[in-house]
């Protein structure tokens, strides 16, 4: 059994003060976490006015997040403030009344039915990528980072907006968001000195002129599919258009489409990149790991692409991102406000609190994984399911909040690892230094440099 153990920040040797926590969580949220608390299931801690409650453990995240919903359902003041430039109301951060709305029409939109629309989609753009990847030089440097998030941008423009306006679009919605990512900070800090969630706080003018830059791209092409509605390609914005509220029947309005256009994008290109980029670094220092994916790809696919009825046949290229996954949670923090008063495992949580679930805590938890910090894809093999803690694995959230897209999104890495995987190795560069990095998500710094060697 291989026993790499991929890198993680260093830990505290013992307890930060509140402003240091503050300080190194603006810079990396990773970094805070001392060593017990990959031992702790449910502790409180107070930040300046402020009083955090954070469960970590399968039966904590299911009392807040399943049996409590309700008490729960609202994210964060920092998330809201945070993106409300740019997603307005839409499902990722609107609650009550708002978000059933949004979740019964947009759910569908994503469905796992929808997928043998759109893998072929996810295929091609994977399979173009394998190509240019293999014909550079041997040993030629490139950014990991950089490539998987060109290529799940290629993914999620053409399953967005269509082929054809996708590739219109394509470079200057992905620079807009990139962007926009770069310019949101980490921490509301006006939420812990005491400044209350109704106050607007204050947005710099370039994440202002960075949403309206995606406005104007989104707006343009919901405009150009309303024009083609009778004989377009199939997209999600189309289906967007096409949709209606199951109870009401009234469909989303100009303002809505475009907010639930923009949380797809998000939720579909920065994420699923990240993953990716992970996979690639974990597979390049695990060779037992390459060799047996290598050997699975072989007997399913026989050098062919894959396809959405091979994904069945390929549970170690899927238990590969379970556990890349599993090790870097793409979203590392999940966080809610609390709407009234509540009680998990005998604390109180007082209504306003912040409750919040760590994934990169309870994924590397002592009590739940043997092993936490060591790479073993074979851990979600589904001979091995029996061993798995419910709830202890949460990398797309739990309860009605999950993902809507979770399926769409194991689908797309699976195919995207089976496409590349097939024509290259990704190989570390010997100067690279990798550091998982928790801004909005996780990721592996700004830089993952790798040399890419073809593969017959």
């Amino acid at each position: 059994m291989h026993e790499f153990v991929p890198p993680f920040p260093e830990r505290p040797k013992q307890p930060l003060s509140v402003f240091a926590t503050l300080r190194l969580a603006r810079r990396n949220f990773l970094a805070i976490w001392e060593e017990r608390s990959f031992e702790w299931e449910v502790f409180s801690t107070r930040m300046l006015s402020r009083t955090l409650f954070v469960c970590n453990s399968p039966d904590t995240v299911a009392s807040a997040f399943v049996e409590h919903h309700d008490s729960f359902e609202r994210k964060s003041p920092q998330m809201r403030h945070g993106l409300a430039p740019l997603l307005g109301d839409g499902l990722f951060i609107s609650d009550g009344d708002t978000w059933r709305r949004r979740r019964r029409i947009v759910a569908p939109i994503v469905h796992v039915s929808h997928l043998p629309l759109f893998a072929p989609l996810m295929v091609q753009a994977a399979c173009e990528t394998a190509e240019r990847l293999a014909r550079l030089p041997r040993n030629m440097p490139i950014n990991a980072l950089t490539e998987m998030a060109t290529l799940t941008a290629e993914i999620i423009c053409r399953t967005v907006f269509g082929r054809q306006l996708g590739a219109e679009h394509a470079a200057e919605i992905v620079a807009a968001f990139s962007e926009y990512q770069r310019l949101v900070g980490q921490l509301d800090l006006a939420y812990f000195f005491g400044l209350p969630d109704w106050i607007p706080r204050f947005h710099s003018p370039a994440i202002h002129r960075s949403a309206k830059r995606i406005h104007k791209v989104l707006e343009q092409v919901i405009g150009d599919c309303r024009k083609r509605l009778s004989g377009g390609e199939a997209s999600m914005i189309r289906l967007l258009l096409e949709a209606r509220d199951t109870e009401t029947g009234e469909p989303l309005d100009d303002v809505a489409l475009r907010n639930e256009a923009a949380v797809i994008f998000m939720a579909g290109h920065e994420t699923t990149a990240n993953s990716l980029a992970w996979a690639w670094y974990l597979l390049s220092q695990a060779p037992e790991v390459e060799g047996r994916l290598h050997a699975e790809l072989a007997k399913a696919l026989a050098g062919r692409p894959p396809t959405l009825d091979d994904v069945p046949e390929l549970p170690y290229t899927r238990a590969i991102f379970e556990e890349t996954v599993r090790l870097y949670p793409p979203v590392p923090l999940l966080a809610r406000q609390a709407l009234r008063d509540e009680t998990i495992r005998g604390r109180s949580v007082p209504a306003g609190s912040l409750l919040i679930v760590v994934p990169w805590l309870l994924h590397r938890h002592r009590n739940f994984w043997g092993k936490p910090d060591h790479y073993i894809p074979e851990r979600f093999l589904p001979e091995n399911a029996q061993y798995r803690v419910r709830h202890a694995y949460i990398p797309f959230s739990v309860g009605p909040r999950i993902c809507v897209g979770a399926a769409f999104g194991v689908t797309e890495a699976v195919l995207c690892i089976a496409t590349l995987a097939q024509r290259v190795r990704l190989r570390l560069a010997p100067d690279a230094v990798v550091t998982p990095v928790c801004r909005l998500t996780l990721r592996p710094g700004d830089d993952l440099r790798m040399h890419v060697e073809g593969r017959a």
